[in-house]
């Protein structure tokens, strides 16, 4: 991995960070650290905007919800579903149709050097190298020295 990655985020991590859950809050925040840095570039597709919205709005209501994804929008890129994304997710081997699209977004994004999430047997298959957070982070910490 280069000192400038390029991640795609699965939801959950995201959804760490932007709730604050804990145990796992620490490295998400982490990650988005790098990224207010201009060390890592974030991508997230579409979709996780649309799933991020319904949770956190019945956490912390409309107006906080739409503020938090403000934020998010402008720490990382977001990655296009569309009619390609979804065709290739309804022939993928993925078990998990959501996950599927999220890989086929990450896959479309291109220069995508690894998926980041909780959830890593979701992605068995991909194409793209799958680490959790904490993972990712001693990953690169340990490609620095």
């Amino acid at each position: 991995m280069a000192s400038k990655d390029k991640v795609f985020l699965d939801t959950d991590v995201a959804l760490d960070h932007l709730a604050d859950r804990q145990p796992f809050a620490e490295y998400a925040h982490r990650l988005f650290a790098l990224a207010e840095t201009g060390e890592l570039t974030l991508c997230l597709s579409a979709l996780s905007f649309s799933n991020l919205y319904y949770i956190l709005r019945k956490l912390k209501g409309h107006a906080d919800a739409l503020a938090l994804l403000g934020k998010l929008k402008q720490l990382a890129r977001v990655t296009t579903v569309g009619e390609v994304e979804i065709q290739s997710a309804l022939t993928s081997s993925f078990k998990d149709f959501e996950d599927a699209i999220q890989h086929s977004a990450a896959k479309a994004e291109g220069g995508v050097t690894a998926i980041v999430t909780r959830n890593k047997v979701d992605y068995f298959g991909s194409e793209i190298l799958v680490f959790s957070p904490d993972e990712f982070l001693a990953k690169r910490e340990a490609e620095a020295k």
